[in-house]
C-alpha cells in the first residue's frame, strides 16, 4: 500500500476519463434480470437491478476531488450513471478528507465503538489501520467472492501480480480484494533542469560521479545568472523516509545494491532489510557528504514529498528525483513560472561499480473490504466488474460513458473534443468511484505510452486517452523508465506483519529514523551505522528475519 496514497494527489493526473460515442439512453441497458432473483451466495451478477439496490459504502475524499456546483459524493455524475445503468445507488456512509488523519480517525473511532460499518470501505493509507480492520472480523472472505463474481477482465488483472493479495490476508484467507494501479507508476528517473545542462555543456550523468560534478555546478556557480548564491542541486525530502514515491534518495541506496524500509532478496537467496544491509552505510556516507557540500537542502529531513518538490517547481533546485508523470503535477506550471525553465528526464545513475535500483511500486494501490452483513455482495461486483469491461480498455465504438450527458456537460469545466470517431472528454469523474481510479489493468499504461513515445499511432481508445493526457516529455520519462525496469527493486515481503514485527517495528522504526538522521546530518560518526545494526538485531530484528524468510520460503514454492 502506497504512501498512499499516496498518490491522493495524483489522480489529477488523468484529467482525460471519458471514451466512447454515445450517452447513456434507456436504449442501450441491455437486459434486465429481478435482483429479488438473485439471493446472496449465488455465483450470478446481474445487468442491472431492478428495483435498485442500494451500497453503502467509505472512503477518504481527497482534496483533489471537486465536484460541480449543487453536487456532493453522494449525487454527482458518476453517482447517477450507476443508478440509472445499473440500479445500483452509492451512498456515503459518513464522509471525512483524507487530510490531518481525519478519516482514519473517524474510521478507528467507529471501529472501538463497535459503530456500524458500510457494505464496502475503499481504502489506500496506513496497512496498520487495513489490519485492525481485517482482524476486526467484521468482513468476509474477498477473494472467495472474488473468484465467484468477478470478471475475466478483472481475473486477469489481477493475476498479472497474485502477490498483491498477500497484505490482506488473514490465516490463508484473502480477505481484502487489492485496488489495482498501473505497473510502474510511482518508479523514479531523475528531473534534471535542461536548461542548467546546456549552460554548462553537461551530457548525462551515468555515475554518482557524474552527477555530483553536475551538482557542484548548480550549487556554487549560479546556475540561474541572478548573481545569487540561492541554488542547490538535488532536492530531497525524507521526512516520511528516503525511498519514497517523489523527491526520493532511494536510488541513491540502490546504487550501493541496496533499498531502505523494505525486504530485499540477497545474493544468498535470504530476505534482507535493506536498511541494515552493508551498503545502506555506504549510501548514508554519501547522503552525509551531499549534505555538507550544500548539494542538498538542509531542510530536507522536515521536507515530505510535495515540499521537497516545491524546491525544484519554484526554481532552487535542479534535480529531482520522480515519477513520469511528474511534468502533468507539481511541475506543470513550472515553465510558466520560472523564465527559461526547462525540464527532461534521464535514467538513473549507477554506483562506481555499475549497480543501479530504485524503489520498485507495487501494482496494488489500496484494498476493498466487503462487510460480512451485507445483503447484495454480488452487486459490487456488478459495479466493478462494469469498469473493467467498459471502461479500463475500452473498445471502439463501446458505448460506456460514466454520468455525462450534453446537459450536464453544458457550462461544466469539461471539455468535449472530438478524436477521429471517437468522443474524448475531460473529465473528473473516475474520481468519484468507489475504487478511486475506476479500474486499471496494470500493464497497460506504461505499454501504451512507450508506443506513443517511440512514435507509433494511437489505435484504440485507450492509447487516444494516454495522447490526449500526456506531454511529450512524460511519454519520454516513461520510456526510460521501462528501459530500466531491470533495476526497479520490489518489496520482497509484502505479507501481513509478523508477530514479532507487531511487538518491535514501532522501536525498530524509531531507532532507524534517528541514526539515519543523525549520521546525515553530521551529528553522529558513520560508524553509528554499525552500532544500530547490532541493536536492530538484538531487539527483534533477528527473530524478525527469520519469520519473513519462513513466510518467503513458504509463498515461492
Amino acid at each position: 500500500m502506497r504512501k498512499n496514497e499516496s498518490r491522493r494527489a495524483l489522480t489529477r493526473l488523468f484529467t482525460i476519463f471519458m471514451l466512447g460515442v454515445a450517452v447513456i439512453t434507456s436504449g442501450c441497458r441491455g437486459s434486465v434480470r429481478e435482483a429479488n432473483s438473485v439471493p446472496p451466495g449465488n455465483d450470478v451478477t446481474v445487468d442491472k437491478y431492478d428495483p435498485a439496490v442500494s451500497i453503502t459504502y467509505l472512503r477518504p475524499w481527497g482534496p483533489d476531488v471537486k465536484f460541480l456546483p449543487g453536487e456532493d459524493q453522494d449525487n454527482n455524475a458518476h453517482s447517477r450513471w450507476a443508478k440509472e445503468k445499473l440500479g445500483i445507488e452509492l451512498k456515503n456512509l459518513w464522509i471525512s478528507p483524507s487530510t490531518n488523519n481525519s478519516f482514519e480517525t473517524k474510521l478507528r473511532l467507529a471501529l472501538a465503538a463497535d459503530a456500524e460499518m458500510p457494505d464496502i470501505i475503499a481504502y489506500r493509507g496506513e496497512l496498520n489501520l487495513v489490519r485492525e480492520l481485517i482482524e476486526s472480523g467484521k468482513f468476509l472472505d474477498g477473494g472467495e467472492l472474488f473468484d465467484k463474481y468477478a470478471g475475466d477482465a478483472w481475473k486477469k488483472a489481477v493475476n498479472e501480480d497474485p502477490t498483491v493479495w498477500y497484505p490482506f490476508m488473514e490465516n490463508d484467507k484473502r480477505i481484502g480484494i487489492p485496488i489495482l494501479d498501473y505497473a510502474y507508476n510511482s518508479d523514479s528517473v531523475l528531473w534534471i533542469r535542461e536548461d542548467w545542462m546546456e549552460k554548462f555543456n553537461f551530457s548525462a550523468p551515468k555515475t554518482l560521479t557524474d552527477l555530483e560534478i553536475i551538482m557542484e555546478a548548480f550549487t556554487n556557480q549560479d546556475p540561474d545568472g541572478n548573481g545569487i548564491k540561492d541554488t542547490y542541486g538535488l532536492t530531497i525530502g525524507f521526512k516520511n523516509w528516503i525511498n519514497t514515491w517523489m523527491s526520493d534518495g532511494g536510488w541513491v541506496f540502490g546504487a550501493y545494491g541496496t533499498m531502505p524500509n523494505q525486504w530485499n532478496l540477497n545474493e544468498d537467496g535470504k530476505l534482507e532489510y535493506g536498511s541494515i544491509a552493508p551498503g545502506a552505510k555506504f549510501a548514508l556516507g554519501k547522503l552525509r557528504d551531499w549534505m555538507e557540500k550544500g548539494y542538498i537542502p538542509e531542510m530536507a529531513g522536515w521536507y515530505d514529498e510535495a515540499k521537497a518538490a516545491e524546491e525544484f517547481t519554484a526554481g532552487r533546485a535542479g534535480i529531482v528525483a520522480g515519477p513520469h508523470w511528474m511534468p502533468s503535477w507539481p511541475m506543470e506550471d513550472m515553465e510558466k513560472n520560472v523564465a527559461g525553465a526547462r525540464l527532461k528526464a534521464y535514467p538513473i545513475p549507477s554506483g562506481e561499480n555499475g549497480t543501479a535500483g530504485r524503489h520498485g511500486t507495487s501494482i496494488a494501490n489500496g484494498v476493498i473490504l466487503i462487510n460480512k452483513n451485507m445483503e447484495h455482495p454480488e452487486a459490487f461486483f456488478t459495479y466493478q466488474n462494469y469498469l473493467f469491461d467498459h471502461y479500463a480498455n475500452p473498445s471502439v465504438g463501446n458505448d460506456f460513458v460514466i454520468g455525462l450527458s450534453e446537459a450536464e456537460d453544458a457550462g461544466s469545466n469539461r471539455a468535449a473534443v472530438k478524436s477521429g470517431d471517437m468522443l474524448v472528454e475531460s473529465a473528473t469523474n473516475e474520481k468519484y468511484t468507489v475504487t478511486f481510479d475506476g479500474a486499471r489493468i496494470p500493464s497497460l499504461n506504461m505499454a501504451s505510452m512507450v508506443k506513443l513515445a517511440r512514435g507509433e499511432e494511437a489505435a484504440t481508445p485507450f492509447e487516444q486517452r494516454v495522447k490526449s493526457t500526456y506531454s511529450h516529455a512524460v511519454l519520454e520519462a516513461a520510456a526510460i523508465v521501462m528501459d530500466q525496469k531491470h533495476i526497479a527493486m520490489k518489496p520482497m515481503f509484502n505479507g501481513a506483519p509478523t508477530p514479532t514485527m507487531e511487538m518491535h517495528n514501532d522501536l525498530l522504526s524509531k531507532m532507524e529514523k534517528d541514526v539515519y538522521f543523525q549520521i546525515i546530518y553530521g551529528k553522529a560518526p558513520l560508524e553509528a551505522f554499525d552500532s544500530y545494526v547490532e541493536k536492530w538485531y538484538a531487539n527483534g530484528g533477528k527473530q524478525i528475519t527469520a519469520e519473513v524468510n519462513a513466510w518467503y520460503t513458504s509463498h515461492s514454492q
